[in-house]
């Protein structure tokens, strides 16, 4: 997949993919207006979103109600580094989940493509070309 990444003013960097685009920002207090979240953020809430995807597949395909289900994601980083040393993920189930699916929903979380991908990080090749 291709990504274009611009620079649509201040702070902002913005990647275009398909249809779609995702904007990114820093705060005020990092020279931007926070208008949106930050590439980090970003990042980071794709792990949980990621998991989300496929707690919401286990459900659906067992007729399960999704309504008041949700993950609680909670990121534990290094204070000097500012790199994140350890993630939790709670996944808060309702009454109506049946106690005998909640190690499954655990292993359907664990299935996230993006924990799978930070498990084995990729090589990056960065280079410049004129334009």
């Amino acid at each position: 997949m291709d990504m274009i990444i611009d620079f649509p003013g201040g702070a902002r960097v913005d990647a275009h993919f398909g249809p779609y685009t995702v904007s990114t920002d820093q705060p005020p207090a990092g020279g931007g207006r926070g208008m949106a979240p930050t590439p980090f953020a970003v990042f980071l809430s794709s792990l949980g979103t990621c998991a989300g995807i496929y707690v919401l597949g286990f459900c659906r395909q067992r007729n399960l109600p999704t309504e008041n289900i949700r993950i609680v994601q909670r990121v534990h980083a290094n204070h000097s580094t500012g790199l994140v040393d350890s993630v939790d993920m709670e996944i808060q189930v309702p009454p109506e989940i049946p106690e005998k699916y909640h190690k499954a929903l655990i292993l359907s979380a664990e299935l996230c493509k993006v924990k799978q991908q930070m498990a084995t990080p990729p090589e990056f090749n960065i280079t410049t070309r004129s334009i």
